[in-house]
């Protein structure tokens, strides 16, 4: 299994899915990490906002991301608009909101032992 976590500097994870400089994939098995890979967010242009405030996509947009990450089967986030939610579940990624830790390494194996539960009714509802 692989989970994916949004960063900004390589080993916290980011407030903000879509907006996050990289992603960090961790590999697991037998309900260890085993490795971990560090995979830029070209996507991130997404988000930033137009006239008026309204949601602004490059090309690349959540399917650009999807793409950088479609060989993980979850992501471990701190937030997450709903629009960014929708086009993981349908790619088949479970996006899992949960409170951070410690780092994203410390989260993940926290969270595979069954010490970080999801949050409940985080996804952020501000049509990203």
């Amino acid at each position: 299994m692989r989970i994916a976590v949004p960063t900004d500097d390589g080993v916290s994870i980011a407030q903000h899915f879509g907006r996050a400089a990289a992603f960090l994939v961790f590999e697991i098995e037998g309900g260890q990490i085993t490795d971990r890979q560090m995979r830029p967010n070209q996507g991130e242009e997404c988000h930033n906002g137009g006239a008026g405030g309204e949601h602004v996509c490059g090309a690349q947009g959540h399917g650009g991301i999807v793409e950088r990450i479609g060989d993980c089967q979850m992501v471990l986030c701190g937030g997450m608009g709903q629009r960014a939610a929708n086009a993981l579940q349908v790619n088949g990624i479970s996006p899992v909101v949960v409170q951070p830790v410690g780092s994203a390494e410390e989260t993940v194996a926290a969270f595979l032992a069954g010490k970080v539960t999801p949050l409940s009714g985080s996804l952020c509802s501000c049509h990203h």
